[in-house]
């Protein structure tokens, strides 16, 4: 059996300061998000100006930044500066308050997905803001924030190259948002629970021993072809190659981020990033048994941290080594092929526990 859930970081800043008022359950609740919020805005920060460009050049035999302080690594500040010195060109007819609300919005919705992923334990800190019985549905109902976003920018920017990013953007999601989520309804099958502490907990059984080593049963190594399904339709949710149809410089300039630029832009930067992560975090959460790992549960926060950078990596060498799909393919790959394997995937993950139930 699965372990049981530990006190979730609000709970944990309540219990230490002695915060019994209401007052002091939404400070600590505040307080928490914002170190949550930070962390993940410290390796959105580290990813975007510097491990992008270090992947991607080891990928493709060049050497990238490496004479702005040790490894290059004082690029992080100096592309911040760079991008936020810049003139924030407002175009003509644009239409405000929806321009301005569009940048904004992309990096809040996947930051809100974080609310409910069980990030695991550093020392007694168990990194978790909340765990409702429904947080696996409500991760995916704040990362589909985002296309509200993209389309927001679209049309508001008063701009032909925009207007296709934006619309591109709308036919992505509904293609493979669909068989994203239906494939993971498979997992709650397996897991019989929406909450997410509960689909990491189903994930910590043994599946199978060998040579005296527990292989967990995480549901990546139970139903591998799910987790191929999923792993694609993250990759077209999030928009990384070959699933870049939204931007695709070499078609549409930069589509519905063509008109922003300095902070605004730097948000649309940034939020494209945390939503990697997210996505790595619901893969993580979803197949690769969480923040769970060899070793002391005080340290589980580690495992995942190295799950979802190992996601960052893989969207790298995607967009390294796979060219970008067609507009017409990467719909006819959604509707004609993605929507019927995923629900072919259910139906069997349903007969299969029924029959084994």
């Amino acid at each position: 059996m699965g372990t049981a859930p530990a006190q979730l970081f609000p709970e944990f800043i309540v219990d230490t300061l002695g915060l019994d008022s209401v007052i002091g359950e939404v400070a600590a609740s505040l307080v928490a998000a914002f170190v949550v919020g930070n962390i993940i805005l410290a390796f959105t920060g580290v990813a975007g100006p510097w491990a992008k460009r270090k992947i991607t050049a080891a990928f493709t035999d060049r050497i990238a930044v490496d004479r702005i302080g040790p490894y290059g690594l004082l690029i992080i500040p100096a592309a911040a500066v760079q991008l936020l010195a810049k003139e924030l060109i407002i175009p003509e007819g644009v239409d405000r308050p929806s321009w301005d609300i569009a940048p904004i919005l992309l990096p809040s919705s996947a930051l809100l997905g974080f609310s409910v992923i069980p990030m695991g334990q550093l020392g007694p800190i168990n990194l978790h803001l909340a765990d409702p019985e429904v947080g696996f549905a409500l991760v995916f109902a704040f990362a589909s924030i985002a296309s509200v976003s993209l389309v927001m920018a679209g049309y508001a920017s008063n701009n032909k190259y925009s207007l296709l990013g934006g619309l591109r953007a709308v036919a992505q999601n509904l293609a493979y948002e669909i068989p994203l989520i239906v494939t993971a309804m498979s997992v709650v099958v397996f897991s019989g629970t929406l909450q997410m502490s509960g689909i990491v907990g189903a994930q910590t059984e043994t599946l199978v021993t060998i040579a005296g080593v527990s292989i967990p049963s995480w549901y990546a190594l139970v139903n591998p072809f799910a987790f191929v399904l999923f792993l694609t339709a993250n990759m077209a949710e999030i928009g990384r190659n070959p699933f870049d149809i939204p931007e695709a410089p070499t078609e549409i300039v930069g589509g519905y981020q063509t008109e922003y630029s300095s902070a605004y832009f730097v948000l649309f930067y940034l939020g494209e990033f945390v939503h990697i992560f997210l996505g790595g975090a619901i893969l993580a959460v979803t197949f690769l048994g969480g923040a769970s790992g060899p070793g002391p549960e005080s340290i589980s926060f580690i495992w995942f941290v190295v799950k979802i950078w190992g996601f960052f990596l893989f969207t790298q060498w995607a967009r390294a080594a796979l060219p970008r799909v067609r507009i017409d393919q990467l719909i006819e790959i959604g509707w004609k092929g993605m929507l019927v394997l995923s629900f072919a995937n259910l139906v069997l993950t349903a007969v299969i526990v029924g029959v084994i139930a």
